[in-house]
């Protein structure tokens, strides 16, 4: 049986207890056994963190320790996968760049805040993880986000909808949903998801189990390739700062 740990927490504005709850429940439908905390010391046990498949961070605009981030980096790197969405995954540490380095992405703005409606391009053939699902329409905060140009883009949102100082660059198809590697690890990321009732919505928590099950299936790669050398741990450059 695969084993997962989701820690939520910070902000309460994102429902962070009840989207938790949305991913323990898909989780547990596909025999997961699944670990809640509401606490960031759940990352304190490092060694814990490496015998995971999978690491769900649910916690939104807090502040964490050197030593805890880099507990769940070394695991991931070690093939733990690392999977979320909306702020509790890519606007978790503001402070912290290894974090943000290792996820991905960092949310920088969302011009016109909750309520605005707009689509979800699915970027065919990008990957079996949209294999067969549609477009659809969103009414929510839409994400501008400062991303990693080594992400794979599964799907997309187009800017500007709602007016301001951005768009006067034009047109821009910012990424809603990627995947990336960390050492041997698998993060899966989802930019939706501002309250619970959206991780809801039948797309997005579809799009959310295949992600969730993608990321902790790395673990299983990592050991078919333990034969292979091992990839370097990742100290962050915060230090020299």
């Amino acid at each position: 049986m695969k084993k997962a740990l989701i820690v939520w927490g910070g902000w309460d504005g994102h429902e962070p207890e009840q989207v938790a709850g949305i991913m323990a429940d898909l989780l547990r439908q596909e025999q997961f056994e699944v670990e809640v905390s509401d606490t960031l010391e759940a990352y304190s046990d490092g060694e814990k963190l490496l015998g995971l498949d999978l690491i769900v961070p649910v916690w939104t605009m807090g502040e964490i320790s050197k030593e805890l981030v880099s507990n769940v980096s070394a695991a991931v790197q070690n093939g733990t996968g690392l999977a979320g969405c909306h702020g509790g995954m890519c606007d978790s540490f503001r402070n912290n760049v290894d974090w943000q380095f290792m996820t991905g992405g960092q949310w920088v703005a969302h011009p016109g805040n909750d309520g605005v409606e707009y689509q979800v391009e699915i970027k065919q053939s990008s990957s079996p993880l949209v294999e067969g699902m549609e477009n659809f329409k969103v009414v929510s905060e839409q994400y501008y986000l400062h991303i990693d140009p080594a992400v794979e883009v599964l799907a997309t949102t187009r800017f500007p909808i709602v007016e301001g100082p951005h768009s006067t660059n034009g047109s821009v198809d910012m990424p809603v949903a990627w995947t990336k590697r960390w050492g041997r690890g698998r993060v899966y990321y989802n930019s939706l998801g501002h309250h619970a009732d959206i991780v809801d919505m039948p797309p997005v928590k579809e799009m959310m189990r295949r992600g969730l099950l993608w990321a902790a299936d790395g673990k299983t790669k990592a050991a078919q390739a333990a034969g292979q050398h091992a990839v370097p741990a990742y100290t962050g450059m915060g230090d020299s700062q």
